[in-house]
């Protein structure tokens, strides 16, 4: 979490159901306090949605108990994937979004996330600001002043019509065969629609939610069985989303497994032969030393934002950019929407390999990925390793090994006690090898 807020981190508030703050009581406050800081704007309204975790039938009511008593209107979407939420949230022009969903994450956790009016992440100064509500005693409006509930009944329409708008109408996809899988989460019953409805051939997997089963064993996180599928049905292609649509990982017809780095750099190669690539890439300092070297050879510049797509959003708008992401999956297209969109970052693969008749597996073959290692170093409390000069020697020794073909990263974890030692280069077992030695260098000389 941040160090100066007290309730939302990097991407909200999220935790384990029933842990605090991730409870019915304080989910009913926090509705209460974006009511109260929304309400100054006008009546308006704020809409909610959800993914398929079981909790969040409860978080949802808590939501619009909270809102309601603050004096605002709110409109429920149901399950919706986040990007859907984003996009609603500024055609329907909502005061704000509200999402119910802890992403990739199992079922036993869940998250609360917003976005403005623009389908964007909130500002700080909006988080603070419902923080000092939250902090303070919870009123009721005046019976009749409170908040109404309504259902919008057409979301899962409109936002697949916007996601097929992403890409030329004149594209021709039938013939295409495809494996969908959609992590039992909240694209179940809007991904496997967009695509068949450009035109492809649709086999969907993890489309049967039943509140505990989002994320296990499928999609972004886990695509053993998106990769046994494609080569069943010999398929074109398979696209696993997470949780909550915001992330995508791809399969080629071989069975191999398709990141975001390789897709990214796939949608940069076709952004920029047609002239609609502006800016930088943005990656984050975790981003294959391969994907900026292939990215470098057709011209295109790579900045590293640090790890996590706010910080890669916050880059692309500095920087002017259009295209952004992680290797997780994460992809922004903000020539295309606001938010990182697994669906559309999909549509925008599948386009390419329509316009240049390629394969998925041609089309990342421009970039050859190096080999990784990274291992955690446990600490007892946190550390600056800037302050070792032991640390600095070890690393600047290994970075001289490597030369202009790899990298050497060292970081303290967000979210845990642990100095994360990351080593990239071009020989797998000089990198593992190099990988171990520095995670003993600093472990020793944090004991010492």
């Amino acid at each position: 979490m941040s160090t100066n807020k007290k309730y939302f981190g990097t991407d909200g508030i999220r935790g384990k159901v029933g842990d605090y703050p991730i409870t019915a009581d304080f989910v009913l406050k926090l509705g209460w306090a974006v009511g109260r800081v929304f309400a100054k704007e006008g009546r308006g309204f704020i809409l909610v949605g959800k993914d398929t975790r079981i909790s969040g039938y409860m978080f949802e009511s808590a939501l619009e108990a909270g809102l309601s008593a603050a004096g605002v209107d709110a409109k429920m979407l149901g399950p919706m994937p986040t990007p859907g939420i984003a996009y609603l949230t500024r055609t329907l022009r909502a005061r704000a979004g509200i999402v119910i969903s802890a992403s990739h994450n199992p079922y036993f956790d869940n998250g609360i996330k917003f976005f403005s009016v623009e389908g964007t992440k909130l500002p700080d100064e909006l988080e603070y600001q419902i923080e000092r509500y939250i902090d303070s005693d919870m009123t009721t409006v005046d019976s009749s002043q409170l908040g109404k509930v309504q259902r919008v009944s057409d979301a899962a329409g409109r936002y697949i019509e916007f996601c097929k708008s992403t890409v030329p109408l004149k594209l021709d996809f039938s013939g295409m065969r495809i494996v969908v899988d959609c992590a039992n989460g909240a694209t179940y019953h809007i991904a496997p629609h967009v695509f068949r409805e450009i035109g492809a051939e649709v086999v969907s997997i993890g489309v049967n939610p039943d509140g505990l089963n989002i994320n296990e064993d499928c999609g972004a996180t886990n695509t053993q069985a998106l990769v046994e599928k494609v080569k069943e049905y010999r398929a074109d292609l398979g696209i696993a989303l997470d949780g909550d649509g915001d992330r995508l990982i791809m399969v080629d017809h071989q069975g191999e497994v398709v990141d975001g780095d390789e897709l990214i750099y796939i949608i940069a190669k076709s952004r920029l032969k047609a002239g609609q690539l502006t800016g930088p890439v943005v990656g984050t300092l975790m981003t294959n030393l391969g994907m900026e070297h292939a990215l470098k050879a057709e011209g295109i510049t790579l900045m590293r934002a640090n790890v996590g797509d706010r910080y890669v959003m916050e880059m692309l708008l500095k920087e002017n950019g259009v295209l952004g992401g992680e290797g997780s999956g994460h992809i922004i297209c903000l020539d295309r929407t606001t938010t990182g969109d697994g669906i559309v970052a999909a549509l925008q693969v599948l386009s390419e390999m329509q316009v240049s008749g390629k394969s998925l597996a041609e089309l990342k073959s421009g970039m050859q990925k190096y080999p990784m290692e990274l291992v955690n170093v446990r600490v007892a409390k946190k550390v600056d390793i800037n302050k070792f000069d032991s640390i600095k020697k070890a690393v600047a020794a290994v970075e001289k090994k490597l030369g202009d073909n790899g990298r050497v990263l060292l970081r303290a974890s967000g979210t845990e006690p642990l100095i994360r030692v990351m080593v990239e280069g071009v020989n797998a077992d000089e990198v593992v090898k190099y990988a171990h030695q520095l995670a003993e260098d600093v472990r020793n000389a944090i004991t010492a």
